[in-house]
C-alpha cells in the first residue's frame, strides 16, 4: 500500500511557506531518538532548534565529524599562508580554487552545495574563487540496490516488484542526494524513479550543526564579517532540507505545471502520487536530448536556439510575472523533446520571489539599461542588497565605472556574466551583501546563458529580456511600477521621448504583448488621481510643443514674406531650431506602433471618442489654452516694454540677427 494515495491539498500560490507542525520538542523527546530516520516523516523541514536538541547529546560523533572537516580546511589555510609569505597570492589563485573545489566535493553531499552556493556569492567569495565553484558537480558513486529496494519497500509499502512493471537493473543517474532508475509502472507509463542515499538526513543535519556553530563563533568574534552567516547557514540548510523531501519536491512539480505547464512550447513531468514518499519520488519518464547536445538536436529538425530563448521567457514569468522559480537550471535539467517542446526536470531546488523585489528587479533592469546609476544605486537599497544607511556617494561611481564600461552601446550587446563578472569584484569592495533569492538568480541566469552561447555564442540573455521587461513596465498596473515608468519618462518637468520609444521598440517583440492592453491600461492610469502628475506634465509638454511649433510657422511664414519683398532675411532663433523634435519622436512612435502586433488605427477611433467625454480631457484642454495664452501675453508684454525702453520693434514671433534680447522666464502653467 502506497504512503501517499493523492496530492497534498495546496493551500495557497506560496504553499512553500505554509506552517507545518514541527517536531515537538516536549518532555517526552528530552531524550533524542536513536537516528533522525525514526521521527521523519513527510512532514520534515529544517529546525536549528531540533537539530541542536539531537546533536547537543553526541558530542564524540560531532568531534569526529569536525576533526574531519577542519584537518582539510586548516591545510587548505595554511597553503594560502604560505602563498602570502611567498607572494605569490596571484600566481597561486586558481590552484588554490581547484584545491577548495576538490576538497568540498571529498568532503560531501553538503560541502558540495555549499560550493555550489558560494559560487553565487560575489560578497563572500574573491572573484578569482567563483568561476571555479560553478563547476562544482554532485556526481558521486551509486549505492547498492538492495539499500535502494529497501527504501521503496518502506516509503511505499511494498517490494519494487510488486510495484514497478520494470526497473533498470541499474541507476542511469547518481549526485549527493540519491539516484535515479527507468521504471515502467504496471499500467505501462515509463517512469523516472529517484531514491534518496541512505544515511543522509544524517549526515545533512550533522553538518549543518557543526557549520551553524562555526558561523555563529565567526559572527560574534571576527568584526571583518559583513554577512550574516548565520542567515545564510539558515537559508542553505533549508533548501538542502527542500531537496532531501522527495513530497516537497514533487508539491514544486505540481506547482510548476500549475504556473507555467500551459505555455504552449513548456512541458512538465506528472508526478505519480501513490509511488511517491519522502524518500522516493516516482515521476513521469521524458524521453529528450539535453540542450548542451547541439548536434543531436539539429540532427531532428529542432531549432536550439528558439529552445534557449523559450527558456529564457519562461525564466523571466518565473522571477518576475509569479515570483516562483526553477533554482537549478543545469542542462541535464533542460531536455528538448523530439515534439520540439522544452522539459524541465529536477524540482528539488526552487525559491519564492517576493512582489517587491520582483518589482525592484524589473526597476533596476530598466535604470541599467538607461543608465541611470544613481537611482539603481536606490534599488539596490530597495532589493536588500544594501542597509538603508549605506553612504551611496562613492558606490555611484562604482556603478557608472562598472556598468558604463559592460553595457556598450546598445540593449543588445547586453552580457549577463560579464556584468556579473564585473559586478563581483566591486561588491567584494563596498558593503554588498547577496540576499539569498537573488544568489539563486544569479546561478539560475548564468548557468542558462552558458547553455545559450554554447549554441550561439552572440546570444545574450538580458538583450531577450528586456522587451519582456519593456511590456512589463508598460503594461503592469501595479503602483510601484507604474510610478516607475513615470519617472523614467519625466526628468525636471521634461518628457523624455526617446525613452517611451525605447520602451515601445522593445515592448513589441515580447511574445506576449497586447497592444490593446497597453492602451487601456495607459488611459485608465492617465486619467486616474495616480495619473495626475503625468496629466499636469503632459500639459507642459503639449504647451511647450505647440507654441514653439507655432511661433516656427510664423516665423517660417514671415521670412517667405520678407523674401518676397526683398527684405534680409534672419537668421533662425536657437530655439526654433529644435521645434520639430517633439513631432520626430511623434513620427517615429507612430512608426513603431505601425510595426506592433494587433496594431490597427481603426480600433483607436472609439478610444478618442471616448476620451473627448472625458471631464479631465475638457480640463486638459482648458489648461492648454490657458498656457498658450499665458505664453501670448507674456510675449506681447516684453514686446511693449522692450519698445518702451527704446529696443528696436520685432515681429511677437521673430528675432533680429543681433543684439541678443534679454528675455524674461518663460511662465509656468498651473
Amino acid at each position: 500500500m502506497a504512503r501517499i494515495t493523492q496530492p497534498p491539498e495546496i493551500q495557497s500560490q506560496d504553499y512553500l511557506t505554509v506552517d507545518i507542525e514541527p517536531f515537538p520538542l516536549s518532555a517526552t523527546h528530552r531524550v533524542p531518538p536513536q537516528s533522525l530516520e525514526d521521527v521523519a516523516d513527510e512532514s520534515w523541514r529544517y529546525d536549528p532548534d531540533r537539530i541542536y536538541a539531537y546533536y547537543g547529546n553526541r558530542p564524540l560523533k560531532v568531534l569526529g565529524r569536525l576533526l574531519t572537516i577542519l584537518v582539510p580546511f586548516a591545510s587548505f589555510a595554511i597553503g594560502l599562508w604560505w602563498d602570502k609569505v611567498q607572494g605569490l597570492q596571484v600566481k597561486n589563485s586558481i590552484k588554490r580554487a581547484i584545491q577548495l573545489r576538490e576538497m568540498l566535493t571529498h568532503l560531501g553531499p553538503t560541502y558540495i552545495k555549499i560550493g555550489q552556493a558560494l559560487s553565487t556569492r560575489p560578497d563572500l567569495v574573491p572573484p578569482e574563487y567563483l568561476e571555479e565553484l560553478a563547476t562544482l558537480q554532485d556526481q558521486l558513486p551509486s549505492f547498492p540496490n538492495e539499500i535502494a529496494y529497501h527504501f521503496i519497500e518502506e516509503e511505499l509499502g511494498a517490494p519494487p516488484q510488486e510495484i514497478y512493471a520494470e526497473l533498470s537493473p541499474q541507476p542511469i543517474a547518481a549526485a549527493s542526494l540519491g539516484q535515479v532508475y527507468k521504471g515502467r509502472l504496471k499500467t505501462g507509463e515509463e517512469v523516472a524513479v529517484k531514491v534518496q542515499r541512505p544515511d543522509l538526513l544524517e549526515r545533512i543535519t550533522l553538518d549543518v550543526y557543526i557549520m551553524r556553530r562555526l558561523a555563529t563563533w565567526a559572527q560574534n568574534n571576527i568584526k571583518r564579517i559583513r554577512s550574516n552567516l548565520v542567515a545564510i547557514t539558515d537559508e542553505l540548510a533549508s533548501r538542502i532540507f527542500e531537496e532531501m523531501n522527495y513530497v516537497h519536491e514533487g508539491r514544486n512539480a505540481e506547482k510548476f505545471a500549475e504556473l507555467y505547464g500551459h505555455l504552449p512550447e513548456i512541458y512538465v513531468p506528472k508526478v505519480y502520487w501513490e509511488y511517491t514518499g519522502r524518500r522516493v519520488l516516482t515521476i513521469e519518464w521524458i524521453n529528450g536530448i539535453k540542450l548542451t547536445n547541439i548536434k543531436e538536436i539539429q540532427a531532428r529538425g529542432i531549432d536550439a536556439t528558439h529552445l534557449v530563448e523559450i527558456g529564457v521567457n519562461c525564466s523571466l514569468r518565473q522571477l518576475l510575472e509569479h515570483g516562483f522559480f526553477h533554482a537549478d537550471p543545469h542542462p541535464g535539467n533542460l531536455l528538448a523533446m523530439n515534439d520540439g517542446k522544452l522539459a524541465y526536470l529536477d524540482f528539488g531546488m526552487m525559491s519564492i520571489i517576493k512582489p517587491y523585489q520582483r518589482y525592484g528587479l524589473i526597476e533596476a533592469v530598466v535604470h541599467l539599461v538607461n543608465r541611470d546609476f544613481e537611482a539603481l544605486a536606490y534599488d539596490y537599497v530597495q532589493l536588500d542588497f544594501l542597509s538603508p544607511d549605506t553612504d551611496l556617494r562613492p558606490i555611484i561611481p562604482a556603478l557608472t565605472r562598472v556598468f558604463g564600461n559592460a553595457l556598450g552601446a546598445s540593449v543588445a550587446e547586453l552580457n549577463f556574466k560579464s556584468i556579473t563578472d564585473q559586478m563581483s569584484a566591486m561588491m567584494y569592495e563596498f558593503p554588498f551583501q547577496v540576499p539569498a533569492y537573488y544568489a539563486l538568480i544569479i546561478r539560475s541566469m548564468v548557468t542558462l546563458e552558458g547553455i545559450a552561447i554554447g549554441i550561439d555564442p552572440n546570444f545574450k540573455v538580458l538583450s531577450k529580456a528586456y522587451p519582456y521587461i519593456a511590456k512589463r513596465l508598460l503594461t503592469d498596473p501595479s503602483e510601484q511600477l507604474r510610478t516607475s515608468l513615470r519617472d523614467l519618462l519625466f526628468k525636471e518637468g521634461s518628457f523624455r521621448w526617446n525613452r517611451l520609444e525605447n520602451l515601445l521598440r522593445n515592448a513589441k517583440d515580447s511574445p506576449d504583448y497586447d497592444f490593446d492592453k497597453v492602451v487601456d491600461q495607459g488611459i485608465d492610469f492617465l486619467f486616474s488621481e495616480r495619473g495626475a502628475f503625468i496629466r499636469e506634465r503632459l500639459v507642459n509638454e503639449l504647451v511647450n510643443s505647440i507654441d514653439l511649433i507655432t511661433r516656427k510657422t510664423w516665423f517660417n511664414f514671415s521670412s517667405s514674406v520678407r523674401e518676397q519683398v526683398g527684405l534680409a532675411v534672419q537668421e533662425t532663433p536657437p530655439e526654433l531650431r529644435d521645434s520639430s523634435k517633439s513631432l520626430e519622436h511623434l513620427k517615429n512612435i507612430w512608426g513603431i506602433l505601425q510595426q506592433t502586433r494587433g496594431f490597427d488605427p481603426m480600433r483607436l477611433v472609439p478610444v478618442l471618442t471616448k476620451l473627448i467625454t472625458k471631464p479631465e480631457t475638457q480640463q486638459i484642454g482648458q489648461k492648454i489654452a490657458e498656457g498658450l495664452a499665458q505664453k501670448a501675453i507674456t510675449r506681447l508684454i516684453r514686446h511693449l516694454l522692450l519698445e518702451e525702453e527704446g529696443s528696436p520693434t520685432i515681429d511677437s514671433y521673430s528675432y533680429p540677427v543681433k543684439a541678443p534680447i534679454k528675455r524674461l522666464p518663460p511662465a509656468t502653467v498651473s
